[in-house]
């Protein structure tokens, strides 16, 4: 794989750039970086590395170790599936990839026993596959990578803002306006590590830009439609609480988990509703839509106007 430096994209920190331009983990680009996968120029650099404009970036990307993952006969929603991309409808509740606490029945494990071997391996032997992710109980539109050119051409779509996701979201409250866009930088919480927050300034910020449209305005809850331009952690749910008007059943963010379990949800009310990409090697645009799950009915129902 190789990358240039663009202008406007000197002064960064390698591993945060590649990150960033490959959609790899960071700690995936150190490892590489630390068993001299990556090269500058020809040259082999450390982590602190400056990028400067016109380098160019080659990265070897090891074949992938066969997996300790257990492969788990999970039953999954297959929305469509090809030799290049699978596009999954994930439930409420389930992890996408182990991880501390969850070493198990996540989508992962399902996905390595529907696909075997054929998943790609740029994330590793614990994320085969993964390009982009969904909190736990965030449910909905999810597309995995089959093999590493198909990850390489849709990490580059997200990256680029080209790949579509709109989702839906029960919102505490009514917006003021039913359109509008927030645009609010997002980092790491100052003093709860386990959050995500809107922060003016500093190395721990990372534009954030979310697209909103209200659908329908219910006893105090809006159903409300959120299209990312870009992708942090937590987006919506930090942007939407930024704003006084926290997601429904949201158990960090808000005060309404109880208030939302009555109905069936276990955790937020926001659904991965829509994705789009242009596919990796057929060149066409393709495009899936998800229905609402139950418990987002049954609130809607219960509480219309």
């Amino acid at each position: 794989m190789e990358i240039i430096v663009r202008a406007g994209e000197s002064g960064k920190r390698i591993d945060s750039y590649i990150a960033e331009r490959s959609e790899m983990t960071r700690s995936a680009v150190v490892n590489l970086l630390e068993k001299g996968n990556i090269t500058i120029n020809g040259l082999s650099v450390g982590k602190n590395y400056k990028t400067k404009e016109n380098d160019v970036i080659n990265i070897i990307i090891p074949e992938p170790i066969k997996t300790e993952v257990e492969a788990q006969d999970i039953l999954i929603d297959v929305i469509y599936e090809d030799d290049d991309v699978i596009v999954v409808n994930k439930p409420q509740g389930m992890v996408v990839h182990p991880a501390a606490g969850n070493p198990d029945n996540t989508l992962v494990n399902a996905l390595l026993a529907h696909c075997g071997s054929s998943l790609s391996g740029i994330n590793g032997v614990v994320r085969p596959g993964i390009v982009h992710r969904i909190d736990k109980d965030t449910s909905g539109l999810l597309m995995v990578a089959k093999n590493d050119t198909a990850h390489l051409s849709l990490a580059e779509q997200i990256k680029e803002h080209s790949f579509l996701r709109v989702y839906n979201a029960i919102i505490v409250g009514h917006f003021k306006q039913t359109e509008g866009t927030i645009s609010a930088p997002i980092g790491r919480h100052p003093t709860d590590r386990k959050k995500m927050a809107v922060i003016s300034s500093g190395k721990n910020a990372r534009d954030a830009v979310t697209h909103y449209k209200v659908l329908d305005e219910l006893k105090g809850l809006s159903l409300v439609e959120f299209k990312l331009e870009t992708g942090r952690t937590h987006q919506i749910r930090v942007h939407s609480s930024h704003l006084g008007h926290p997601v429904f059943g949201d158990p960090v963010y808000s005060k309404t988990a109880d208030q939302a379990l009555k109905f069936g949800s276990d955790g937020q009310c926001l659904h991965a509703k829509k994705l789009g990409f242009m596919h990796p090697t057929k060149g066409e645009w393709l495009e899936f839509d998800s229905d609402l799950p139950e418990y987002f009915k049954k609130i809607i129902i219960a509480n219309k106007i």
